[in-house]
């Protein structure tokens, strides 16, 4: 939900919420929720009215959200066939990736037409919202329109580490860039099905983008993103938690 609907001590839920609490939830008048705007507001709220395209609640009592990752991993992920894209969102959004770049690559066998890109990223952005809600996180990770390779790496900021996954690098690995790495802000290419091209890569190098090997096994498309990212949030990250 948006910060807009917070109004003083009241919170008014709308769109695609309300069928969640009243059909999915089944929550009634008096029940406890937590509400979050996506953006790190955060509350404890009574519901107190529900009506067909609104559930209107008063706020109980305000509390700091879940702190976002200490790191921003952006996923730059070629695009795949099917609702692989999804997966890939689902799981990465849990995981605590911050933004998400669909890719258009030379070897992406999907190809999305102009009129469908609005309707295509806003499925995604739905699945990232729910995997945040699941997962309880405050902020929503934004999903960007498909771009091209050049485009992408054209809005690379300075500071970032930028890695590309290459099943054919052989010298660079991860937990080489990792023990080096001194940037929070990485940017992880992920190749479509067939992976990168020789041209693709070399493109990303001028640059400034790092090949990089995940090791002798090649994963999937769907496979890799999920699985960089819970390594660098284990090594660099909030993933594991802990102790006190």
């Amino acid at each position: 939900m948006s910060a807009e609907q917070f109004i003083g001590g009241k919170v008014n839920i709308i769109g695609s919420d309300v069928n969640y609490i009243t059909n999915v939830l089944r929550l009634k008048t008096g029940s406890f929720i937590s509400v979050y705007d996506g953006r790190g507001k955060a509350c404890l709220a009574r519901i107190d009215d529900i009506e067909k395209d609104k559930v209107g609640c008063a706020v109980i009592e305000a509390f700091s959200a879940a702190p976002e990752p200490l790191i921003r991993i952006t996923l730059v992920q070629g695009l795949p066939k099917g609702d692989k894209m999804e997966t890939i969102i689902q799981k990465c959004t849990e995981l605590g990736v911050s933004e998400f770049i669909p890719l258009n690559c030379q070897r992406s066998i999907v190809k999305i037409i102009r009129e469908k890109v609005a309707g295509k990223v806003s499925r995604w952005q739905k699945v990232a919202l729910e995997a945040s809600r699941q997962c309880r996180r405050s902020v929503v990770p934004k999903v960007k329109e498909p771009k091209g390779l050049r485009e992408v790496l054209n809005s690379l900021p300075e500071d970032a580490l930028s890695l590309l996954f290459w099943e054919k690098e052989d010298k660079c690995s991860l937990k080489d860039c990792l023990r080096a790495a001194s940037s929070i802000n990485i940017f992880l290419f992920i190749g479509p099905e067939g992976g990168f091209t020789a041209e693709e890569v070399e493109l990303a190098k001028e640059f400034g983008a790092i090949p990089v090997s995940l090791g002798p096994r090649i994963l999937r498309t769907e496979t890799a993103g999920p699985a960089v990212t819970s390594i660098i949030q284990y090594e660099l990250g909030d993933l594991g938690g802990a102790c006190d």
